[in-house]
């Protein structure tokens, strides 16, 4: 009789995870199609953003429409941002990235200007360590990149022979953040012919 009961609550039990796990995953399907849109938003919104924050003012078109793709040394495609003055290109947002940070993916957008002199950086996704690899962001560490042009300054970390100072504790974060500028400006100098 025991054995009765025993097998009667365990498919009890299996048919009610079943129905809990069914629940959830409905509930989950749910909230990710009522919020899909508005992620989109905001990471189109984040990168409309650092477009602007990395080219030169006074642009007058825009940039995020007349997007055009590179190809990588590695075959791969970076996503180019043209800023125009009646007409000319001053500089040119590209938006890169690196899959060596501690914590995986790294995507930057790195501005250009014409004769490839880094004019900024944004940070557009990181997962890094909190006070330490996300010292990435600081502008501190943007400094060594703003106004240096990469056919003059090598993309690695001092440990690894560049011009880089690492951050301490986060040589690896350090090492990917010049990994995806390297990728963009030798991406950006092959398509330009620089």
């Amino acid at each position: 009789m025991s054995k009765k009961k025993l097998e009667s609550t365990f498919i009890n039990m299996v048919g009610i995870l079943t129905l809990v796990t069914l629940i959830s995953a409905a509930a989950l399907g749910s909230i990710f199609n009522l919020t899909k849109d508005r992620i989109a938003a905001a990471k189109e919104a984040k990168k409309l953003k650092a477009i602007q924050e990395v080219v030169l003012e006074g642009f007058d078109n825009s940039p995020g429409n007349d997007m055009f793709k590179i190809q990588t040394p590695k075959g791969d495609e970076l996503e180019c941002f043209p800023a125009r003055t009646n007409g000319n290109i001053t500089s040119v947002a590209v938006k890169t990235y690196t899959k060596m940070g501690f914590s995986g993916n790294i995507a930057l957008m790195v501005g250009f200007l014409r004769d490839g002199t880094i004019h900024n950086i944004s940070v557009l996704e990181q997962k890094e360590t909190p006070g330490l690899g996300t010292k990435i962001t600081g502008k501190r560490f943007l400094a060594q990149f703003k106004g240096q042009n990469p056919k003059d300054l090598i993309l690695k970390v001092k440990q690894d022979g560049g011009d880089i100072d690492a951050i301490t504790a986060a040589t690896i974060s350090s090492r990917a953040f010049c990994d995806a500028v390297d990728r963009a400006y030798k991406s950006y100098a092959t398509h330009s012919k620089l």
